[in-house]
């Protein structure tokens, strides 16, 4: 662990627990950029965590401590997230500067740091989360080359292991909601949500068949 402080930090508010892991992207050139960036008061942002693409981790804010890495944020009928959530930014250009997979020593890294702050914090499964599940309509992170499915089968997150028949369409609405989603925003934004989580390679917002059996799958883990 390299310690490396960002000034991005307060206190967390009064009664509110730690219950929800986001993972992100950093979506710039680089990791040294990416940290720069996070430590930079002027910027205002910051994680927890930033994992490197050969696996080194660096702590910028302490757990205990709120760090601004959520934005605008909905899961579960809560919002301001930053508050009880701890995030990881794991090094990747992202879709703006040559998305790419994450190598396996760097996901064997994030795995290992997740499963440390799991044995820390009560943070249910269902709360291991994308940037892109709480914020759909402005984040596409960490995106659909993530391996969450990896994550999954070592105790971080959910991840079904089949698939059941396919709901008709008028169910998808519904079980966004019943997984977590925000239900204000359009279908197809919260449907490639979805996708770039529990469907790998997909991000295009079609409810068709596969996708909503997916979503069904994901939404019994809930029950």
């Amino acid at each position: 662990m390299i310690e490396a402080p960002s000034p991005n930090q307060d206190d967390r508010p009064d009664g509110v627990p730690i219950d929800m892991l986001v993972l992100h992207y950093t979506g710039m050139r680089s990791g040294a950029e990416a940290i720069a960036r996070l430590r930079d008061p002027a910027a205002k942002v910051s994680s927890h965590y930033v994992v490197e693409e050969d696996g080194a981790i660096f702590r910028l804010v302490p757990d205990h401590r709120r760090a601004a890495h959520a934005g605008v944020s909905h899961w579960r009928g809560h919002t301001a997230l930053n508050g009880r959530s701890i995030g990881i930014e794991i090094v990747n250009p992202g879709h703006d500067w040559g998305y790419r997979a994450f190598p396996a020593l760097q996901m064997a890294a994030v795995c290992d740091l997740c499963l440390d702050i799991l044995a820390r914090h009560p943070i249910p499964a269902r709360n291991v989360v994308a940037h892109s599940d709480i914020a759909p309509d402005r984040k596409q992170d960490p995106g659909e080359l993530f391996d969450w499915e990896g994550l999954a089968r070592n105790g971080v997150g959910l991840w079904p292991d089949a698939d059941p028949a396919p709901p008709p369409e008028d169910a998808v609405p519904a079980l966004l909601a019943a997984i977590g989603y925000r239900t204000d925003l359009p279908l197809p934004v919260l449907v490639a949500a979805f996708q770039r989580h529990w469907v790998p390679g997909r991000a295009d917002g079609i409810a068709d068949a596969p996708t909503r059996a997916r979503l069904a799958a994901v939404e019994g883990l809930l029950r």
